[in-house]
């Protein structure tokens, strides 16, 4: 299997040295191995969100916690599912306990697309936590 290798470009980063010591302070608190890889994530977090606000491709997890019984739950998030089918990968679904359910659901797709369907999740009665965690492709 052959590894997709971007090169990678070395540049200067001037900062205020408390705001270094505690940068610094985080990684190690983190466990991240150097500031380099650190400000990679800080990047990606910022091109994701960027992308998040102003359009473009996503993919991430849209995370729910429901009631089963109430309204009809699984029956209207079954329909919205098949409404905004071209965005979901797939799904998975765990009975937390008689009357409550956890599923995650993988998205990819137009960011618009994408927030169409949270707003849907979100009006459904039953739902007790819609959170969504999105990124961006490099």
């Amino acid at each position: 299997m052959q590894k997709d290798v971007t090169p990678l470009v070395r540049f200067g980063v001037a900062v205020p040295e408390n705001l270094l010591h505690s940068f610094d302070r985080r990684l190690e608190e983190a466990g991240l191995p150097n500031r380099s890889e650190a400000l990679r994530q800080l990047i990606r977090e910022y091109v994701a969100q960027d992308t998040w606000e102003n359009g473009g491709t996503v993919y991430g997890t849209i995370t729910l916690t429901y009631n089963h019984h109430a309204n009809d739950a699984t029956g209207r998030l079954t329909e919205l599912q098949h409404d905004f089918g071209e965005i979901i990968v797939c799904t998975t679904h765990v009975h937390a306990d008689h009357h409550h359910c956890l599923e995650v659901i993988i998205v990819r797709g137009d960011v618009a697309r994408v927030k169409q369907f949270l707003t849907s999740l979100r009006a459904l009665k039953a739902m007790q936590s819609v959170t969504p965690v999105i990124a961006t492709l490099e």
